[in-house]
């Protein structure tokens, strides 16, 4: 299968692999990747997924497959299915119920670099580079994607990216918002983000994500979720790992 998830501690790693196609998401991929999001954020051993090549130093993925795009570009049935399968993929895997790390280590464009975005925090290696190319295509870019773009870099950097379709090296893309951190490796904040509390971390992508879906106050909902965290056990060993000068051993 192109697209399979792995296991180490509290760490998921969902890889894509087909090293071949320079890892380009066909229908079967697309269809695919909710599943198996939904899959690791159902384990309570995991603390962090993360989405990366399953091929060490190879393009993190070049966008969607345009050979099947092409092979297929006169049948409207299967371009609504094919649309209908890349925006359920981006809004699950933005709205997973864990932290999520893209590890860019090559090419990140079109639909991967979409891929890349809705996850929460992109790591990129120095040869890494990131571009959206739909205007060289004739093509266009879905308005989720649209949207996970602005919310990173600003609408003239985005409009810059998506007029233009020009590939970004790693520090530019850092520069402009669009990677957090360059490194060789993601384990590092893996590890420590892994290490921190599970409940707290998923209640605080939940809150991130109404911030940027609008929402500009607390609401009951919101509310009730700060004041159950007090009463949680993840508190209380957070405290008591504060009190006694250790590393707390969070268990949610």
């Amino acid at each position: 299968m192109s697209l399979r998830l792995t296991r180490e501690g509290a760490v998921a790693r969902l890889l894509i692999d087909r090293a071949d196609k320079r890892n380009a998401f066909d229908m079967a991929m697309w269809e695919a990747l909710p599943a198996l999001v939904a899959e690791a954020a159902a384990d309570p051993a995991v603390r962090v997924l993360e989405v990366r090549a399953a091929e060490a130093g190879t393009a993190f993925c070049a966008g969607a497959d345009i050979r099947e795009l092409l092979a297929n570009k006169d049948d409207a049935a299967w371009r609504a299915a094919n649309q209908a399968a890349i925006n359920r993929a981006q809004w699950e895997l933005a709205r997973a119920n864990l932290p999520t790390i893209a590890f860019v280590e090559g090419d990140c464009v079109g639909g991967g670099c979409g891929i890349a975005m809705a996850c929460d925090i992109r790591v990129a290696t120095p040869a890494a580079r990131f571009g959206i190319t739909p205007a060289r295509l004739g093509l266009v870019y879905p308005l989720h994607d649209v949207k996970l773009l602005v919310d990173l870099v600003g609408p003239g950097q985005a409009k810059r990216m998506l007029y233009t379709g020009e590939l970004l090296a790693a520090e530019e893309a850092q520069r402009i918002g669009l990677v957090e951190i360059i490194a060789e490796s993601s384990d590092e904040i893996a590890s420590r983000i892994a290490a921190a509390s599970g409940s707290s971390a998923r209640a605080i992508k939940g809150f991130v994500r109404r911030v940027l879906d609008g929402q500009v106050a607390d609401d009951a909902e919101t509310l009730a979720t700060f004041a159950a965290a007090f009463t949680g056990p993840d508190f209380a060993e957070g405290t008591a790992a504060f009190v006694e000068k250790r590393q707390p051993d969070f268990k949610a």
